[in-house]
């Protein structure tokens, strides 16, 4: 029998091949006991395979007669998963997020449908979908602003009310069948989603949404909002303006301006020279102050982080406002969300728009520098900047760990550090990296 694994990259590369390929009897490939040593590779090395849910069902009590009665419940359909149990995990800003911890069987295989399901969906994600996905994260989603950015005039940031707690299960369900045409395994989908959850050892249902802490939910949440990552592709397919911005009127007069100039010091002698030649330089400065690039050109640029995205235009605040009313509509009437109106900002990019815990901002500055051909230039003008937030995070942190003190004049000033006074250099930089990594996520 060929191994499961090998099945499921040839899947992917069908999906790969095929964007529209419609994939079917799935399900048999859950049966299959190779998959489970897989899943349970998968699983161990987490922190919370000892974790116990409603029951005493751990990764300890793994064994091929687990994984044999596991297949058989499959098979004859008596499979059902149990309520996840709910607890709490404190958040920076002080309020709770519930999680949800199955038990491991249901972990067991969660992860095993986890894996049959992103072997379709995993090459049909957009490149501008960075949670949730194998060799993405946090930092290739700042690395695509960072990058993709530059010269972006306006930021539209998006904030989704409670996403994952309201994903609609029909709609989801919905989605999954235009890919997926195997009852047995939509079932089994449906039947996680509807586990519902033990709180206080009371039962409580679930009516919408994925449950935080669920192998699964991550990528149900991905195959969700991949809906949201095509209206936007479609909408930057329509705004778009192909070809290059052209320059503005005035740049272009002080380079005509100054191109005669030049030509008319060149026949120039005494005192007439040295005006022109004065006058020359100005002009060169007030040039490197003058905006290049034409407001014509219209651009859309997009990147999404689970449900935290943020979209860079290139065009007039009017282009957001009808932007932001169109994702109003699509995530209102098609995922049966409502976008925040209070947190989706239209913010000129002059100023700090967040994403990711970080303030993201597009530079404008006369700084210059001198190439190597001598010809001056505005290097860091329209490039992004991404800072770590001085009030949110550095001087929460700082306070946080007592290494300053807030003087009366608001000023902070360093506070002596008595503990760190036996280490040596090295091991007192060690303990300040330890604590400043991860500051801002």
């Amino acid at each position: 029998m060929q191994p499961t694994m090998e099945i499921l990259a040839r899947i992917k590369q069908n999906s790969e091949r095929n964007k529209d390929e419609i994939f079917t009897r799935l399900y048999r490939y859950l049966l299959r006991p190779d998959i489970y040593y897989v899943a349970y590779s998968h699983l161990y090395a987490n922190n919370g395979a000892a974790t116990n849910g409603i029951v005493n069902d751990t990764a300890d009590g793994f064994s091929e007669r687990k994984i044999g009665r596991i297949i058989q419940s499959l098979t004859d359909g008596t499979y059902q998963p149990a309520p996840v149990r709910r607890t709490y995990i404190e958040k920076k800003n002080g309020k709770k997020r519930p999680l949800g911890i199955p038990t491991f069987t249901d972990k067991l295989v969660q992860e095993a449908v986890r894996m049959v399901l992103e072997s379709i969906y995993e090459p049909i994600f957009l490149d501008c979908s960075h949670g949730f996905r194998s060799n993405r994260s946090c930092h290739t989603a700042l690395k695509d602003i960072s990058r993709g950015f530059n010269g972006i005039r306006w930021f539209v940031e998006g904030d989704i009310k409670g996403c994952f707690d309201n994903i609609d299960h029909t709609v989801l369900i919905s989605f999954i069948r235009e890919k997926v045409k195997d009852a047995r395994l939509i079932k089994l989908i449906y039947q996680f989603l509807k586990a519902g959850y033990m709180k206080d050892w009371q039962y409580h249902a679930t009516y919408s949404g994925t449950p935080q802490g669920g192998i699964l939910s991550p990528l149900l949440a991905n195959i969700y909002l991949h809906r949201l990552d095509q209206f936007v592709m479609e909408l930057k397919a329509e705004f778009d303006k192909p070809g290059k911005s052209t320059p503005t009127r005035e740049y272009c007069y002080l380079n005509t301006k100054r191109w005669r100039l030049h030509k008319r010091i060149d026949t120039a002698e005494g005192k007439e020279r040295q005006r022109l030649i004065e006058e020359y330089k100005q002009l060169g400065a007030q040039k490197l102050k003058t905006p290049v690039k034409s407001q014509t050109d219209k651009k859309l640029k997009y990147v999404r982080y689970a449900d935290d995205f943020l979209i860079g235009v290139n065009g007039s605040h009017e282009d957001c406002v009808e932007i932001k009313r169109k994702l109003t509509e699509f995530i209102g009437n098609t995922l049966k969300m409502e976008l925040s109106n209070e947190k989706t900002l239209i913010t000129h990019s002059n100023q700090y728009a967040r994403f990711l815990g970080y303030d993201v901002r597009v530079r404008r500055d006369g700084t210059v520098r001198r190439r190597k051909d001598h010809v001056l230039q505005r290097v860091f003008n329209n490039t992004v900047e991404l800072n770590v937030p001085l009030n949110d995070k550095v001087c929460q942190f700082l306070f946080s760990k007592g290494v300053v003190r807030q003087g009366k004049d608001g000023i902070l000033y360093p506070v002596h550090r008595y503990t760190l006074e036996s280490l040596t250099d090295l091991e007192i930089l060690t303990v300040y990296n330890a604590e400043l990594r991860g500051i801002c996520n």
